[in-house]
């Protein structure tokens, strides 16, 4: 144990949480909450490792103060700490719910200064496509504050998580301490490629022998891990290292077996939409108990991205037309390299960015920048009048003499960027067998009423489609006519492919089938349901009609029929992507009947049509501004997102409740709006 945790033990240490009206000392200056730290005697904070006692008030938007006792503050960052605003992480004496609910409840807090960054927004953007993309189940949170340090004001500051195993932050399995016998010490462990001077060859840290990337050990921390821990940790990671770098490196059982597609994926869209030349430089990733995957993320580290630092590998200091695989720094490049000589990985970016793309990645980040910007405007004068906004103080590209000529900078990179993006992955994957191009409208074998629940019966057993509520997986039960899990909505889309939703769940039926299958290979995967996402090809159905009102559901991801395991009819049989073929028109396991049971009611009032979903928020749109949008008496609450489809069931747009969307760019006609809450779906229907 450290001596700086013994002498925090030995404080006598109170911490009060109050929360009142405005005092008169503590108020906002600004729409954004306000954070006053007061230090042990006015003393400086003049170091990454040596803290500081202080007190601490926050003054939130509705003016109540909450006061804090017995915390300590020390600075934080790599280059950041040798800008003249300061980045700092403050710690609680215990573990505070500092943003309320639905946030972590945590001792650690970071506060960002983005000095380097003019628009100050950089960082919380990152985040927010984080989210916004869906594979990065851990995403830092975003709250712009005012701060005042010592009675000085000291400009805008977002507040965020302190990246950390914990709930709400990287929720991952903690692991015994002091180890037993019996303890399980195949995970979690939150790692970092790690090419700050911080890093160090040691307890907490090694390289990886083939290609010398730094990895640093955050959890389990310095003070608790132990000898077993470290090697088998690092054990893994240099058989990934030795994996990634073999001859036959293209095999499916080599680097790509120790890989969560789905995060990486993401992980390194964010990386090159973001045009962050330090991408590779500090780059988190985890491993998880009895899972032999490395998981990719939080995301963390963007306000030098989107063409804001004028170094890069490849010569110009301009990114709009680079790749960071060309341009970026950190050892952790060679690994992303590697990576692209597997047309597997060439593949999976490629076709990841085109789904993005299509739902909508360029039209979200503009109206993020867009809301961030408008969000902080007040703030952002105040802290400009302090900081001054024509001064460079790291390496930025361009400066301007106002802010919005930052943020207009900031959203032109993002359009353009996007566009040579398209171009560079294409030329990179050109043999990309998926998805095909999409055929011509074909005639669904089944016509689906959107507005109607069907439940979905197997011909040889009689049993219904169902969902195990303890694992998603898809099972068949006995009729259960007031069971919403064993109703299903079908939507058409335009390429004649049907996506089915699960009433209880909100989720789609999906094929999870790993690999590159075909009709009859890697078959026996068990179907389940999933985060809906129309253009998703595992969640996209064939149902060819057979004889007598029946028919086989056939994904077009790997081409299986859904099959009700061995014929059997007792509850909870399972129902397997399997082999579709011949007998697909004769078997009664892949033979479905849909029947319609219930219908979708919703109203459609005139004028501004509110939709009352919740005590705390409704839906609503203005037919005047085109708008639609959540009200909540705190919008920031609203942290689910928002899919809308048209009256065919394809899929338009997704965007933050937060922020809304103007609809002023689509015809008149009718729309679904569906989200998730407390564990439920939620689906409105309006007209325009």
């Amino acid at each position: 144990m450290r001596l700086k945790t013994y002498i925090f033990l030995l404080l006598e240490v109170i911490v009060v949480t109050a929360s009142a009206e405005s005092d008169g000392e503590h108020f906002r200056l600004t729409n954004l909450p306000h954070v006053y730290i007061e230090t042990f005697d006015g003393r400086s904070v003049t170091s990454k490792t040596n803290e500081v006692l202080a007190r601490m008030w926050m003054v939130d938007e509705r003016d109540s103060v909450a006061f804090y006792d017995s915390l300590l503050i020390r600075g934080r960052g790599n280059s950041t700490w040798g800008m003249a605003k300061k980045p700092y992480r403050i710690k609680f004496a215990q573990k505070e719910k500092l943003l309320g609910k639905g946030y972590a409840k945590a001792k650690k807090w970071i506060l960002l200064a983005n000095h380097g960054d003019k628009t100050l927004i950089r960082n919380a953007l990152t985040f927010h496509m984080g989210e916004w993309l869906g594979g990065l189940p851990f995403n830092p949170v975003v709250q712009f504050v005012d701060l005042t340090l010592n009675g000085s004001y000291v400009g805008n500051y977002h507040l965020t998580d302190q990246v950390e195993v914990r709930a709400h932050r990287v929720n991952i399995e903690e692991q015994d301490f002091p180890l037993t016998e019996s303890s399980n010490i195949t995970g979690g462990y939150l790692l970092e490629a790690d090419d700050s001077n911080d890093f160090y060859n040691g307890q907490n840290g090694f390289y990886t022998s083939r290609n010398n990337v730094p990895v640093r050990i955050h959890y389990p921390d310095e003070d608790e891990i132990d000898q077993s821990q470290y090697k088998y940790i690092r054990s893994f990671l240099l058989d990934f290292d030795t994996r990634l770098s073999a001859h036959n490196f293209k095999d499916p059982d080599q680097w790509r077996a120790l890989v969560d597609s789905v995060t990486l994926a993401d992980w390194y869209i964010a990386t090159e939409v973001s045009g962050n030349v330090d991408g590779f430089y500090s780059t988190y990733f985890y491993k998880n108990q009895d899972d032999d995957h490395l998981y990719w993320g939080p995301l963390w580290d963007y306000d030098i991205a989107y063409n804001n630092d004028n170094r890069t590998r490849a010569g110009s200091n301009n990114t709009t037309r680079q790749l960071m695989k060309d341009a970026g720094y950190g050892n952790l490049r060679a690994w992303v390299v590697q990576m692209w000589k597997d047309p597997w990985f060439s593949r999976l970016i490629n076709r990841r960015f085109r789904q993005v793309v299509n739902n909508g990645l360029e039209d979200y980040l503009i109206a993020t920048v867009d809301s961030l910007a408008q969000l902080i405007d007040a703030s952002q004068q105040l802290n400009y009048q302090r900081w001054g906004i024509r001064q460079g103080t790291l390496r930025e590209l361009v400066l301007y003499s106002t802010y919005g000529e930052y943020v207009n900078d900031l959203r032109k990179y993002i359009h353009d960027h996007i566009r040579f993006l398209g171009e560079a992955f294409a030329k990179l994957a050109p043999d990309d067998p998926e998805p095909e191009p999409e055929p011509e409208p074909k005639k669904p074998g089944f016509v689906a009423d959107t507005m109607s629940y069907y439940a979905i019966s197997n011909k040889g057993s009689g049993t219904f489609l169902d969902v195990n509520a303890e694992n998603g997986t898809i099972v068949c039960n006995a009729r259960d006519e007031k069971s919403e899990s064993q109703q299903w909505r079908i939507f058409p889309l335009s390429n004649g492919f049907l996506y089915v939703v699960n009433r209880a769940t909100g989720y789609a039926l999906n094929d999870p089938t790993e690999g590159e299958p075909t009709a009859t290979t890697l078959v026996g995967t068990q179907l389940n349901i999933a985060s809906g996402d129309s253009l998703d090809l595992r969640q996209q159905w064939d149902f060819v009609a057979q004889t007598g009102d029946h028919f086989n559901l056939v994904s077009r991801y790997s081409e299986h029929a859904a099959n009700l395991n061995g014929g059997n009819s007792a509850d909870g049989t399972t129902v397997l992507s399997y082999t579709s073929d011949s007998r697909n028109a004769s078997s009664n396991n892949r033979l479905w009947n849909l029947q319609a049971v219930d219908v979708v009611v919703e109203s459609e009032p005139d004028g501004v049509q509110g939709f009352e979903e919740s005590p705390d928020f409704a839906l609503a749109y203005d037919p005047v501004s085109c708008r639609l949008h959540f009200g909540a008496d705190d919008l920031s609450v609203l942290r689910f997102f928002v899919r809308l489809y048209d009256h065919n069931g394809r899929l338009l747009r997704t965007f933050r409740a937060s922020d809304g969307t103007n609809l002023g760019d689509l015809p008149q006609g009718l729309y679904l709006v569906t989200w998730e809450w407390q564990g439920g779906s939620r689906t409105v229907k309006f007209s325009r």
